[in-house]
Formats: structure tokens, sequence, C-alpha cells
């Protein structure tokens, strides 16, 4: 074999082995984003209940593989809580998005205002 064929049997190697790894992401998504869709497409389909146990779902298993969840995603559960009236919870996932992302606080403080009117 030619050097030029070693050449390109090693580009050929090293792309393939670029593909077939996944990038790592900074946050666990787990079925966030999906929740969400189908939240708003298919409400009927998807109710308050099941959504807010998947999302606690993915949060243990973020927690065990010690991934972040991403911004938004605990204040999405709080919102989750406040429409099965948990307010309670709905306030600590509030501090928890403000804690973990505190450029959200301006907008965290006002829904915990809002919450605070409606207890």
């Amino acid at each position: 074999m030619s050097a030029a064929n070693w050449g390109y049997a090693l580009l050929g190697v090293v792309l393939l082995a670029g593909c077939a790894s996944r990038p790592a992401t900074l946050y666990s998504w787990g079925s966030y984003e999906e929740g969400i869709y189908a939240s708003y497409v298919g409400r009927n389909d998807y109710p308050v209940e099941k959504q807010i146990s998947q999302l606690e779902e993915d949060y243990q298993q973020a927690r065990s593989a010690n991934e972040r969840m991403p911004p938004g995603w605990h204040a999405h559960l709080g919102y989750l809580y406040y429409q099965a009236g948990k307010l309670d919870q709905a306030r600590q996932e509030l501090l928890t998005e403000k804690s973990a992302y505190p450029e959200s606080a301006v907008f965290v403080d006002r829904l915990l205002n809002n919450l605070s009117k409606a207890s």
C-alpha cells in the first residue's frame, strides 16, 4: 500500500470516528423539549400531572448522572406545579431557577410576586 493510500485510509478512519461520537451537551434535556411541544399540540392528551411526573423522572436521571437542567426547566416545572395547585412546590422551583440562572432574576421575581398574590 502506498503512502497516499495510507493517508486516505487514515483520513477515512478519522472521519468515521468523528461521525460516530455524539457531541456532549451542557445540559440534560431529557424529555423537556418533547414535553413542551406535546403540551401545546395536544393539550388534552398530555395532562399536567403526567408532565410533572416525566420532568421529575428526568430530573432524577440528570442528578444521578451529575448533569444540569437547562435554563427555564425549573421555571417550567414551577408553572406546572402552579397549574396543579401545588403552590409551595411552584415557589421552590422558581427559587431554584433564580439560583441556578441569576440572569432570570427579574422574570422569576415577577412570577414569584404573582404567585404570592394567588396564594
